[in-house]
């Protein structure tokens, strides 16, 4: 098993105003764009079938290879129904042909009926042991696998009523389990990706603080001495992988959500898409709605010299999804060369000198409307 584990503490470093622009003019994001394998055939939803034929895995793998021309490096998927022990030698094939890594997997823990009333926080033990056996597995499978990380999205984990929700149980029960199962799999990062509803009507942490407060209490219940030492060197174990459409149907503005992550160093992976203002989850493609959010997230990312990755995470049902990852692509690398042309010093002078600089940041964000 491989010892090695990222280390994404340099995200908290701390600039000076004259160390922030040499930053800035002399760093540029490195856009290594991830895919998830579970939208490669979009499903049937609530109120509508399939619109596409449904894909074998071997299919889905075949088609990730011709996104390598659009700039994929990676792809992320689900275990054990997307990835696992039986099929890991497609990926090993996929990386070997074209160069693009499973960098993630995540524990399936939230579609099965016997995740009904939640996965790690079911009040059930037959059910929550279950789940917790999926991650503990998942967490193996990435240690082995040396992935990037493992990422769990508590989407069927939470409440629907108020009253009567015993709040302390749900996060203890949750939370314990992760650090169980973390502590079980030593040595390997695991993301929390929060979202205010869906499936469950009201999710287990339903924005990014309620995320990086869990990662805390996770990381402050773990036993096993291999984390405890990692712990020690202010290496982050839990981390987040906060989506750009979940930020936003929790009312945060992504920039500032994105920035709290960096702060305590706990930005393990980014997913991108857009998404109107609330509204159910939606995972249009990146830059048809709200723009400037995810401009604006990415300056906060080259200001705090962000090296994981970029992971698009939609919803193409009404178009191949070939397609799909050819506009996200090209949206990111347009929003990518605009940052890198802002006049950083106007820019920080305007933050720093608020007085002497009115109106210079609108009037930044008009000129560059003119390209």
């Amino acid at each position: 098993m491989s010892e090695h584990i990222t280390d994404t503490s340099y995200q908290k470093k701390r600039f000076s105003k004259d160390e922030l622009l040499k930053h800035m003019e002399s760093f540029s994001l490195d856009l290594k764009l991830s895919v998830g394998i579970w939208y490669f055939a979009p499903g049937g939803g609530r109120f509508h079938e399939a619109y596409v034929p449904d894909k074998s895995i071997p299919e889905r793998i075949e088609m990730a290879a011709d996104m390598a021309k659009f700039g994929v490096k990676a792809i992320e998927a689900h275990y054990p129904i997307e990835v696992n022990e039986e099929n890991w030698h497609l990926y090993q094939q996929l990386e070997k042909e074209t160069g693009i890594v499973l960098q993630s997997a995540y524990p399936a823990i939230f579609y099965p009926k016997e995740y009904e009333f939640g996965s790690l926080s079911n009040p059930i033990d037959k059910y929550r042991k279950k789940a917790m056996q999926t991650l503990v597995d998942c967490l193996r499978f990435a240690k082995e696998k040396n992935l990037h990380h493992a990422g769990i999205w508590p989407g069927i984990d939470g409440y629907t009523y108020s009253l009567g929700t015993m709040f302390f149980d749900m996060w203890d029960r949750f939370e314990g389990s992760v650090a169980e199962a973390m502590d079980e799999v030593p040595g390997v990062l695991c993301a929390i990706e929060p979202k205010p509803y869906e499936p469950a009507p009201n999710n287990i942490y339903r924005t990014t603080a309620d995320g990086l407060i869990a990662c805390k209490d996770i990381e402050e219940r773990m036993k096993n001495k291999t984390n405890l030492d990692l712990l020690s060197k202010g290496i982050p174990l839990l981390g987040m992988q906060p989506e750009i459409g979940h930020i936003r149907m929790g009312f945060e503005d992504t920039p500032y959500a994105i920035a709290r992550c960096l702060r305590q160093g706990r930005l393990f992976n980014t997913h991108w898409n857009s998404q109107p203002l609330g509204n159910y989850d939606q995972d249009l493609n990146a830059g048809v709605i709200e723009w400037q959010q995810a401009e604006a997230m990415l300056f906060v990312l080259k200001m705090a010299g962000y090296r994981e990755y970029f992971g698009i995470d939609i919803n193409p049902e009404r178009m191949p999804v070939e397609k799909a990852i050819e506009i996200n692509s090209l949206v990111l690398n347009t929003m990518n060369e605009r940052i890198d042309s802002l006049p950083f010093e106007k820019l920080i002078d305007a933050y720093y000198d608020p007085e002497s600089n009115r109106g210079e940041i609108e009037m930044i964000l008009a000129k560059t409307m003119e390209k």
